[in-house]
């Protein structure tokens, strides 16, 4: 970790630090805070949970606030290339210098910790404390917050009361962690809703809704409820998909998928608390913020002849999300799909899903030959179930990619099931 001015290699100390598990825990992180005298309780925060759109939403209302001129701290996981992306403020990354100097000054207190616990800080706890000591100490306007995974004892639930919370998706993931049916997933994802505060979410099943509502009661927190009847004249081109929701006329946005329409308007109603707090957040600023969104490694086109597409979909509902997309903007393309998946994963149930699509092709992948990730012929003998063994073969992802290049222009490839390849992808499509 040592590099040859003696110091510390960042992104080599970040990938080698503890990613084991513990017992779900916020002690951790309230014995840094209580080590900075709390300051995060100075701060204003966008709190965003959910299964799946996180992301999206994360990106979203960062990109809607920069556009009315505020200070803006994004913090978001996964990161695709390197771990500066997690942590930014108005676009710019946090520097490796800038990492450097907050992990040398917390090193003391993560050896204090550790000795004191016996257990050992996480990765995501130091990172998500690198976050808020550098937006703090930056005096940002607002930080957005993505959860990791959950929300009761997610790092980023440090938080005391948000100015709004927002719970996005619920569906099957980290079911080991969260529970194995979706009220269970959904009571853990609305952790993140707090006392006298402001939360909101698309509508849902009955038994999901139900969560909310229980929770917001309790906490006397406001529950705002995006509802599908309040969307219309939905319809897309190449470019955007158009919509209007609530009174807002031709909404467009360039991300993809009918899904992406609840995001925006969930999105929409959190700007609109934030003005009822006093902020100026226009409605110019609003479309201005959806309609330049930039958000990688979903439906992200990585090459244009031949066709190579990156979507990040690695659970079922996110395949799903990802099929739709496909019949709208690809249903007359010959497909293939190059895909790797962590062993995390209900990788069972997500090829299920993908053998759906009945004129493509599957190549199986090891991911980067790590071994978090199913193996290809795990993937292919689980495959061979529900498609022709034809329509299945086994490959090194570099070859895959590779050989995908020098196909012919009229096929569009999508490489799918897991953030953690993007780095791998396109620098082999780069080279």
């Amino acid at each position: 970790m040592i590099n040859k001015d003696n110091e510390i290699d960042v992104e080599e100390y970040l990938s080698n630090f503890y990613k084991g598990k513990k017992n779900p825990s916020l002690k951790a992180m309230k014995f840094f805070m209580e080590k900075f005298h709390n300051f995060e309780k100075n701060m204003k925060f966008i709190h965003i949970a959910g299964t799946n759109g996180k992301g999206s939403c994360t990106e979203m209302i960062s990109n809607i606030l920069e556009k009315q001129g505020y200070r803006v701290g994004k913090f978001l996981s996964p990161h695709l290339i390197k771990y500066n992306e997690r942590i930014s403020i108005n676009k710019k990354e946090i520097s490796n210098k800038e990492m450097l100097d907050l992990i040398k000054e917390l090193q003391p207190l993560i050896e204090e910790y550790n000795g004191k616990e016996g257990t050992n800080i996480t990765l995501f706890e130091l990172i998500t404390i690198m976050a808020l000591l550098y937006f703090y100490r930056n005096k940002v306007d607002f930080v957005v917050l993505e959860t990791g995974l959950g929300g009761h004892f997610d790092c980023t639930n440090i938080i005391s009361k948000p100015l709004v919370s927002i719970v996005t998706s619920i569906g099957y993931d980290h079911m080991k962690i969260l529970g194995d049916t979706l009220p269970q997933i959904a009571y853990q994802k609305a952790g993140i809703i707090k006392n006298n505060s402001n939360t909101v979410i698309f509508e849902q099943s009955q038994e999901i809704d139900e969560v909310f509502f229980k929770e917001c009661e309790k906490k006397e927190n406001n529950l705002y409820i995006v509802k599908e009847k309040d969307i219309s004249n939905y319809h897309f081109d190449g470019m955007f998909e158009y919509f209007d929701y609530n009174g807002m006329k031709n909404i467009h946005t360039n991300l993809k998928g009918k899904v992406q329409i609840k995001n925006v308007c969930i999105c929409i109603e959190a700007v609109k608390i934030l003005n009822e707090y006093g902020y100026k957040i226009s409605d110019n600023s609003i479309i201005e913020g959806i309609t330049t969104i930039i958000h990688k490694g979903r439906m992200e086109i990585l090459n244009d002849t031949p066709k190579i597409i990156f979507d990040g979909a690695h659970n079922e509902p996110a395949v799903n999300n990802l099929l739709n997309m496909i019949d709208t903007y690809y249903s007359n393309s010959k497909r293939v799909y190059i895909i790797s998946i962590l062993k995390t994963k209900d990788y069972t149930k997500m090829l299920e899903i993908l053998s759906k699509d009945e004129n493509a092709y599957f190549v199986m992948t090891s991911g980067n030959n790590s071994d978090k990730y199913v193996t290809s012929d795990e993937l292919y003998d689980c495959m061979k179930k529900y498609v022709n063994e034809n329509r299945i073969k086994k490959e090194n992802l570099d070859n895959a990619i590779e050989n995908v290049m020098k196909e012919n222009t009229k096929l569009v490839t999508f490489v799918i099931g897991s953030f953690y390849v993007y780095g791998d992808v396109t620098r082999k499509i780069k080279n």
